[in-house]
């Protein structure tokens, strides 16, 4: 029996539904902030924490030594943007944001961050 017509279709068939599998999968994005500002001591940390957890990103941040708020975001990328924009524009209630840094961003096939988490 020859089964050689079935080779193009089902090979064709493989393409297409990798193409797709690629085309469903969200994309993941990764990046640096540093904020700068009145972000410590107004509930910054915990309001970035909120709000990442919010959008489904993982991640860390942190206070520096410098008076300025740390961190790393991961997550599908119209998220991330989102959380860019509230890193740039809300923040914390009490809290004044002057400018905020993004660095590193880039295109990540996997979580490294198994949440969004405080570091002190």
């Amino acid at each position: 029996m020859n089964f050689g017509y079935f080779v193009v279709p089902l090979t064709l068939f493989l393409l297409i539904a990798i193409q797709f599998a690629s085309m469903a999968s969200p994309k993941l994005l990764s990046l640096e902030f540093e904020v700068y500002g009145r972000v410590q001591g107004v509930f910054f940390r915990k309001y970035t924490q909120k709000q990442g957890k919010e959008l489904g990103l993982r991640g860390w941040c942190m206070n520096t030594p410098k008076g300025t708020v740390l961190g790393q975001l991961e997550g599908e990328v119209q998220q991330v943007e989102k959380m860019k924009s509230w890193l740039q524009k809300t923040g914390s209630p009490k809290s004044r944001i002057d400018k905020v840094d993004f660095k590193f961003e880039k295109p990540i096939s996997d979580f490294t961050f198994i949440d969004f988490s405080v570091r002190r």
